[in-house]
Parts: C-alpha cells; structure tokens; sequence
C-alpha cells in the first residue's frame, strides 16, 4: 500500500491519543499476548484493550480491531502487533499498533470520515479535534477542609 502524504501526521495523532493506554497494555506479560495469539483466543485481548482504553477514552471509543500477531523467534525480541480501531465521533482510524520490549510504534491503516472533506489537512485537523474530544479529561479532587 502506497503511503499518503498525510499518513504520518495522522499517525502521529493517533500515538499521542493512545500513549497512556500503551502503558497500561504493557502491564500484561508479553508471554500472555504471545499464547492469546497463538491460541486464537482474541477475546481475551479484546477484554485487555477494553480495560485499558476506558480508563482514557470514552467507551467504544478505543477496541481491538480484527486481531494481531506474534512474531517469536530464537534470536529476535518478541513484537506484539495488535489491529486497532480508533473510533471519535465523525472518523474511524484503522491501525496497528505494533510493541517490542523498548519501542512502540502505530501504523494508520485507513482512515474513514463519516463526512470528508476534499481537503486532507482539513480531515487531518477534524480527526485531530474528535481524537481530543473522545479523551476523558480527570480533574484533580478538590480539597475538603
């Protein structure tokens, strides 16, 4: 697939929309990724995802997509990549999330708006708005005295 100009940008929207919740999936052992996968038992880290995203998203706002991989080997570091689907009100990012011991990195795969514009930075900058408004923002409690 040819990359459009605009991919990264949008990639790079969407790693800074999932940072916090990249953290919470590296809570799980990468062992039990690895046999979630393998056992095509795709619910179980449907449930993982679930968990994480609502801790920053509002629900269904973050889910897993059509499942992921595993990649293992004798001499490689193990590489999780997981098929998600961002869904803000208006837009819907199709990407993979792909995590190995010390890096992770998000991949667009496609983007659908439910109203496009024939600009792409307007899409871009559209995207941009409805990724924030999906957050939920925490406040610090208030103070009793």
């Amino acid at each position: 697939m040819i990359k459009q100009p605009h991919a990264s940008s949008r990639e790079i929207i969407v790693a800074n929309a999932i940072k916090e919740v990249v953290g919470e999936l590296r809570l799980v052992d990468v062992a039990d990724y690895i046999a979630f996968i393998r056992l095509e038992q795709f619910g179980c880290i449907s449930d993982i995802v679930d968990s994480a995203a609502e801790l920053f998203f509002v629900p269904g706002a973050l889910k897993l997509g059509h499942g992921g991989e595993a990649y293992v080997g004798w001499i490689e570091t193990p590489r999780i990549e997981l098929d998600l689907e961002l869904r803000p009100a208006g837009a819907t990012v199709y990407f993979t999330l792909s995590l190995t011991a010390l890096h992770a990195s998000v991949e667009v795969n496609y983007v659908a708006f439910d109203r496009p514009e024939a600009d792409p930075e307007l899409n871009t900058a559209f995207l941009a708005d409805a990724v924030e408004r999906a957050r939920i923002r925490r406040t610090a409690p208030v103070a009793q005295g």
